[in-house]
């Protein structure tokens, strides 16, 4: 066999051997290239009179570059305007796009709430907590923040992972979600009226979610606003976090937009 003949049989062994792992499920994912830059949705599901999903953004290396949540203009009309009984919100649970995946957050979980809730004089006008969540549902459904679990709720992260000016203060334990931290310098703490706010959650001393608090008399405003986000030192789980987030009206879709920006691996 001459050498072009050898040469010509390998290719011919190569391409068959690619044809035939193409065809065998799995086998197709591995090698398979980052998605490329763009954003991407998620599916959508009803939310009041409209819709709500989620996105990334990727940049030219395919990282996520912003994660966030859409809604649509008619989403915050035809809201509940009481929540279930012996509940304070509704929640509306979204999935994430696939090409999120590397982000690390796993859902977002939108509660709307028509009463607000405590802090009686502080969270208490209708708005949404729009929660980035790093823990699983399956996590979620055994946060019961009763009990013998209760203790764990209530765990404060080591102080190095605690954002720079924030506290964990004792009560905020919600069943499925973990306690809440607060940044007391936030204007809604010294005397000024709250539109918008930036919560961060913690089970067990990890961290469970990331949460901008926005509220609907605001987001009608049709805002475009970015704030920076108070960082710590240190975090106990890796994943993409925000330098920033966003909340803004996008005039040309006719959405509001809830971003995590500036997105940085950690």
């Amino acid at each position: 066999m001459t050498r072009f003949e050898q040469i010509s049989a390998r290719w011919l062994r190569a391409a068959v051997a690619a044809v035939l792992m193409a065809s065998i499920p799995g086998w197709a994912e591995v090698g398979r290239a980052s998605p490329a830059a763009g954003t991407y949705g998620g599916a959508p599901q009803d939310m009041g009179g409209g819709r709500a999903y989620t996105f990334v953004t990727l940049d030219g290396g395919g990282k996520p570059s912003a994660i966030g949540i859409r809604l649509s203009e008619a989403a915050l009309s035809a809201l509940p305007v009481e929540p279930p009984r012996g509940t304070e919100a509704v929640e509306y649970v979204l999935p994430f796009p696939k090409e999120a995946e590397s982000a690390g957050y796993t859902h977002v979980g939108i509660d709307w709430n028509p009463k607000g809730h405590v802090p009686p004089g502080i969270y208490d006008a209708p708005h949404f907590d729009f929660h980035f969540y790093l823990i699983s549902p399956e996590q979620r459904e055994k946060i019961t923040a009763k009990g013998d679990d209760i203790a764990r709720a209530r765990k404060a992260p080591a102080p190095e992972m605690m954002p720079e000016g924030y506290i964990l203060p004792e009560g905020t334990e919600v069943p499925r979600m973990g306690a809440h931290a607060i940044d007391p310098q936030s204007p809604e703490f010294n005397k000024q009226p709250f539109t918008k706010t930036f919560i961060y959650g913690f089970y067990d001393g990890a961290i469970a979610f990331l949460e901008p608090m926005v509220t609907k008399a605001f987001l009608e405003t049709k805002p475009n606003t970015s704030e920076p986000v108070k960082l710590p030192r240190a975090y106990s789980q890796r994943a993409y976090y925000p330098t920033q987030y966003t909340v803004k009206y996008d005039e040309s879709q006719r959405e509001y937009v809830i971003s995590l920006d500036g997105l940085t691996s950690r």
